[in-house]
């Protein structure tokens, strides 16, 4: 099961922000038992309201008028017991119901158990059948608003709206893709390097260097980060340059692909059918070593090591292009090898040389919070379905999963989402 799901499931407490706060002398009390879903009553009770309901009325005094019974859906209460009061500023009578219930006929408990329902992977039409079996009557289209509701009330998590006043020094940045109504949406997540927290999901027109740079550098100036961590594309270099940021490459992904390039290569070169090397004077045996160099020294992340890499590099370094519409061959390709991984070394090695004054490391060299993220709060929704209908639901569900991971370590209070 989702661990975000699960925060979410075990902290509601069920509190909602109280709009009264003391309730008529005539107005029974009645204790009902506490669930771990969504919205609870934790008593049936109507308060003295702190303000008139309309909007820009002064108005704090008010005159207790009728009192009113309305028939709700929840799994407690078939009716509760609501108080029509009038404002001795402007004369607006308005009703105050008790805390879970408002002027809609569901509960917010309900609604908050059709969301956390859907959030584990049930359709709306599926959560629909389930309360229902359990007696209580929500259509499928009530669990579509409720989810959209709560989705829509999720604060931070977008461009330019990340919470008040949250630091970062490090912004773990990548792009996925979600298929919504038969056609790909690239999606953005940036998330603290440090400690995984998602700052923002949002849609993306692309995935160039302008258009990720539109993106992130606001997020980046937001959070007052001064690493980016990203994946080896080059358009993560170029944002991370062009805003003045340090950038730490991930050494997974630079592993990974190092690791391949050196299989393939020694391969080749083992096979002795490619003989490009003899033309800068280079022997099999010696290209063999370089490589096995190269891999010993993408393991130990040595920031010393860059200037060997630039010896080993210049070795190669009169490997000619081949001609237009021909293979690039061994020399060549080691060479481009050589010269990439020596220019990508202090990003490769930032992690090294970063640290706090304990002198330990701030951060691990790798981007796992980001594909993290990505897995946990896009993807894994995302599987059991055939894709969103509309952009927006795709990035309000992300949005909500998230918030729920990001309240792994406390719970989150799923009740304060509801309408």
């Amino acid at each position: 099961m989702n661990p975000a799901v699960m925060s979410a499931l075990e902290g509601s407490d069920g509190e909602v922000s109280e709009s009264v706060t003391e309730p008529p002398s005539s107005t029974v009390v009645a204790e009902t038992p506490k669930l771990a879903v969504g919205a609870t009553f934790t008593t049936v009770t109507v308060a003295y309201p702190k303000c008139c309901a309309r909007k820009g009325c002064p108005g704090v005094r008010f005159i207790p008028r009728q009192e009113v019974s309305k028939k709700i859906v929840d799994t407690e209460h078939r009716q509760v017991t609501a108080w029509r009061y009038e404002c001795m500023s402007c004369g607006h009578v308005f009703r105050v119901y008790p805390r879970g219930v408002d002027h809609k006929q569901i509960s917010k408990r309900v609604n908050g158990m059709a969301v956390m329902m859907y959030l584990l992977g049930l359709s709306y039409g599926a959560v629909e059948i389930v309360l229902g079996s359990l007696g209580i009557g929500i259509g499928k289209t009530s669990v579509y608003r409720a989810v959209q509701e709560a989705a829509r009330r999720v604060p931070g998590m977008r461009q330019g709206k990340q919470l008040e006043g949250y630091r970062a020094k490090a912004v773990g940045a990548d792009v996925t893709s979600v298929r919504c109504h038969g056609r790909w949406v690239t999606v953005g997540i940036a998330v603290d390097a440090i400690n995984g927290m998602v700052l923002s999901i949002d849609e993306l027109p692309g995935e160039d260097a302008e258009q990720l740079k539109a993106w992130l550098e606001p997020i980046l100036n937001a959070v007052d980060a001064e690493v980016v961590v990203s994946d080896d594309a080059d358009a993560f270099k170029k944002v991370s340059d062009e805003t003045g940021r340090s950038q730490q490459v991930c050494k997974s992904h630079v592993g990974r692909n190092t690791e391949d390039l050196v299989e393939e290569l020694s391969a080749i070169i083992r096979e002795g059918q490619d003989h490009s090397l003899e033309a800068i004077q280079v022997s099999p045996e010696r290209a063999l070593e370089d490589l096995a160099c190269l891999k010993a020294m993408i393991h130990s992340r040595r920031p010393e090591d860059q200037a060997c890499l630039e010896g080993i590099y210049l070795r190669y370094a009169q490997a000619r292009k081949p001609g237009k519409g021909k293979k690039h061959d061994v020399a060549f390709r080691i060479r481009n090898l050589f010269m990439d991984r020596w220019n990508l070394w202090p990003r490769l090695t930032f992690y090294r040389n970063w640290k706090d004054e304990d002198g330990n490391e701030i951060i691990d060299g790798t981007n796992n919070h980001c594909e993290r993220a990505i897995g946990w709060w896009i993807k894994e929704r995302y599987r059991s379905m055939r894709g969103y209908k509309q952009e927006q639901s795709a990035l309000g569900i992300s949005r909500l999963i998230a918030l729920a991971g990001n309240h792994l370590a406390r719970g989150l209070h799923l009740a304060d989402l509801m309408a």
